[in-house]
């Protein structure tokens, strides 16, 4: 299996809701082709309402066997990539912890239900070089049917009643 990497900057908004149960909401907004020499959680921007944070650098992953998957992505109309964020007790908050092309590997983050995910665009520098890692690297794979195993028709034959021994107790 072939896997390259590239680095990206996450942009991430924290925006302040009247809700009763919750007083904000996290949200990401963008991945930045290339990293900027910044500290993570660097405020980028500050409204009364919203403020846009530089989460950080992250290292996104393209393998060889995911082709398929990134190719669908590429092709989808709005290439994106999924970007998973997860509450913790350091400020502000959260921490960044996936940034994936993989539409699959993105729906597999939102299975233990706490972490926020979304789909953002994708820049189209790394359009660029996952449809060249596409390109270099994709095997057409045969979609293979699997056949049923043949039912065998004496397990299935019908059977007597059944007899139960009496217990002499009784």
């Amino acid at each position: 299996m072939v896997r390259a990497t590239v680095q990206v900057g996450v942009v991430v908004e924290r925006r302040i809701l009247e809700n009763p149960w919750v007083d904000h909401a996290w949200k990401p907004v963008a991945v930045l082709a290339g990293a900027p020499v910044t500290a993570p959680w660097t405020v980028l921007q500050q409204t009364r309402e919203v403020t846009r944070f530089y989460a950080g650098a992250f290292e996104l992953e393209f393998f060889s066997s995911q082709t398929g998957l990134y190719r669908d992505n590429l092709t989808s109309g709005r290439p994106s990539l999924w970007v998973s964020l997860r509450p913790t007790d350091a400020p502000p908050g959260m921490s960044l912890q996936l940034v994936t092309a993989d539409p699959s590997e993105g729906e597999q983050a939102t299975e233990p239900g706490t972490d926020i995910i979304e789909a953002v665009a994708m820049p189209i520098e790394i359009q660029k070089r996952l449809a060249a890692f596409v390109e270099g690297h994709h095997v057409e794979r045969p979609f293979i049917k699997r056949q049923r195993d043949r039912a065998n028709p004496e397990a299935m034959a019908k059977r007597g009643p059944r007899v139960h021994a009496v217990d002499d107790a009784e």
